[in-house]
C-alpha cells in the first residue's frame, strides 16, 4: 500500500516499507537560529532550509510505542521507550526534510541498533515520562550529564492539521531524514504518516542543556510550542544519495 496526501510534497514510497512506530505525547519547541551558525554544523551536500531567511532549531521529547518490522509483531522489551531530538531542517535537490544532531533514547539495544544500521547520533540517556493531570512531565539526563532537558507541557488547544505553506507545516510535515555515515557518505530514510493532529501547547522548561555539545546557545526568546497526542509512522530502509 502506498499513501500520498495533499500535504505531502512529494509521494510517498511505493517499495514496502521496513518499520511501523507508534509516537506519543509529542512536543515540537522551536527557536529561530542565524543560519551562519547552523551552516557549519550542516554537511557540505545538504542545503540548509529557511522560512522568511531564517533557520530553525527543534527539541522534541516523545515516546515510541508499538515498534515493529513490517508484518511482524511487537517484540516484548524493544518494543516501546522514550526519545528526545535535536534537530533542524534541510532540503537536497529540493526535498526538504530533517537533518538530526543528536537522538537520545531510554534504550541501550535501539540506541546501538540506531547508530550501526541507520547512521544516526543517538546516545543512551536516563529517561521518564509521567502524566499528571493534563500535563506531560518530561526528564532526559545523559550519564555524563553532557546534556539534559527537563520540562512540564501541556495542549492548550484541539487538534488541526496544519495549512500547507503555513510556518507550522514547514516545522512539522518532513517526510524523510538525511544522514552521513563514517565515509561522510549521504542518505535518506523515507517516512510516512497522516497529517501531524497539531494543538497549541504550553510549556515550563526547567532544565535545556541540549546545545551544549553543539556549542550554540538558544535565543533569549519564548519557543513556539506544538503538541501531538500520537501519530502512526512507517519507516523505509536508507538509501544512498548521490
Amino acid at each position: 500500500m502506498t499513501y500520498s496526501r495533499p500535504t505531502r510534497p512529494y509521494p510517498a514510497p511505493t517499495s514496502p516499507f521496513l518499520m511501523h512506530q507508534r509516537w506519543q505525547y509529542l512536543l515540537f519547541a522551536h527557536w529561530p537560529i542565524s543560519p551562519s551558525l547552523l551552516r557549519p554544523l550542516i554537511p557540505s551536500s545538504l542545503t540548509l532550509d529557511t522560512f522568511k531567511d531564517a533557520a530553525y532549531i527543534a527539541i522534541v521529547p516523545f515516546t515510541m510505542s508499538n515498534i515493529r518490522l513490517r508484518r511482524c509483531p511487537s517484540i516484548p522489551g524493544t518494543s516501546a521507550f522514550h526519545e528526545l531530538n535535536v534537530r533542524t531542517y534541510v532540503t537536497h535537490h529540493n526535498k526538504p526534510g530533517v537533518w538530526f544532531f543528536s537522538l537520545d533514547a531510554h534504550h541501550r539495544l535501539a540506541v546501538a541498533v540506531a547508530r550501526r544500521w541507520f547512521h544516526l547520533n543517538y546516545k543512551f540517556a536516563r529517561i521518564s515520562l509521567q502524566h499528571q493531570d493534563q500535563s506531560i512531565h518530561y526528564t532526559s539526563t545523559r550519564p555524563d550529564q553532557s546534556a539534559q532537558f527537563i520540562a512540564q507541557y501541556q495542549p492548550t488547544s484541539d487538534p488541526t492539521p496544519s495549512s500547507p505553506n503555513s510556518f507550522e507545516h514547514f516545522l512539522t510535515e518532513r517526510y524523510c531524514l538525511y544522514t552521513t555515515n563514517k565515509q561522510n557518505q549521504l542518505f535518506r530514510g523515507e517516512i510516512d504518516h497522516d497529517p501531524w493532529p497539531l494543538q497549541s501547547a504550553s510549556a515550563q522548561i526547567h532544565s535545556n542543556t541540549m546545545l551544549q555539545p553543539l556549542h550554540l546557545t538558544l535565543p533569549d526568546t519564548q519557543p513556539l510550542l506544538h503538541y501531538s497526542q500520537s501519530i502512526d509512522v512507517r519507516i523505509w530502509p536508507l538509501q544512498r544519495v548521490e
